[in-house]
């Protein structure tokens, strides 16, 4: 346990109920042969899978009752045994764990970022605030202060880190801003970076998102990488960003999956 997982049976709880998708779908064939046979997101990092770090996190928002997972179909059977041993275990207490089967078998036949978030807002069905992320990320910096200003404002809210790394810059989403700190574009591996701010695959949303994903999808033929529909959101609505000062850790390659666990092992070989 290495005191990483919290279980907050009395923490307060908003009179409403909101919740939570985090993306699993993808089949990271880019880290082969390590997620051949097994999903990315369930991967251990310094003895505990990547993608109970966010959910740790996300169990201690306020408002939050339930996280929803998406799966392709060849990993399905995976997330539901984690589901099923976190609800033996009450790790979240009283969260709610939700997975779904998006039917894909492989790459080829993947729905998409997009797609897999259609997905979950269907099966959730009556629209609200939300928290989307991907699941191949490891947050090094509290998302609660994050959630409790979205809470308050009325735009939707992505989030942004400085990189200076030119090389590393060509390789993002970058952000473009306006002159009253609005984000007005995402820019995919940009060959001329307008910004050093990165956007890292977490996002707010308002209750509007599940007709503006829906209009989206019906006029776009990329729904692979999210970013292609957070620059179509900065077209059509209110975006702001948090800019966060922190990092993450995100487990994009054999490489840096290793960089990870070491790194955590290091800082929490003293639990």
């Amino acid at each position: 346990m290495r005191g990483r997982h919290r279980y907050f049976p009395g923490r307060c709880r908003s009179t409403y109920a909101m919740n939570a998708i985090l993306l699993c779908a993808g089949f990271a064939t880019r880290m082969y042969p390590l997620t051949k046979n097994f999903p990315k997101p369930l991967l251990p990092v310094a003895g505990q899978p990547v993608l109970d770090y966010l959910t740790d996190q996300i169990s201690t928002l306020d408002g939050i009752d339930a996280v929803h997972v998406v799966s392709n179909h060849k990993f399905y059977d995976h997330f539901i045994r984690w589901k099923a041993n976190h609800e033996e275990r009450r790790t979240y207490g009283p969260l709610r764990i939700a997975i779904y089967d998006d039917g894909c078998t492989d790459n080829d036949s993947r729905l998409g970022a997009s797609g897999d978030l259609a997905l979950a807002l269907k099966m959730i069905g009556t629209p609200d605030k939300i928290l989307v992320s991907a699941a191949d990320n490891i947050y090094r910096f509290s998302l609660a202060p994050l959630w409790r200003s979205f809470l308050q404002g009325s735009g939707h809210r992505i989030t942004t880190l400085e990189e200076t790394d030119p090389a590393k810059l060509k390789r993002a989403g970058v952000l473009e801003f306006d002159e009253r700190d609005r984000v007005v574009r995402l820019h995919e591996k940009p060959d001329k970076p307008p910004s050093t701010w990165v956007c890292p695959p977490l996002y707010f949303f308002q209750p509007s998102v599940w007709n503006e994903l829906e209009h989206f999808l019906a006029g776009s033929v990329n729904h692979d990488a999210p970013g292609h529909f957070i620059d179509f959101l900065c077209a059509h609505s209110t975006v702001g960003a948090f800019r966060v000062d922190g990092d993450r850790l995100d487990i994009g390659s054999i490489e840096t999956y290793y960089q990870a666990d070491q790194l955590l092992e290091q800082q929490f070989g003293g639990d």
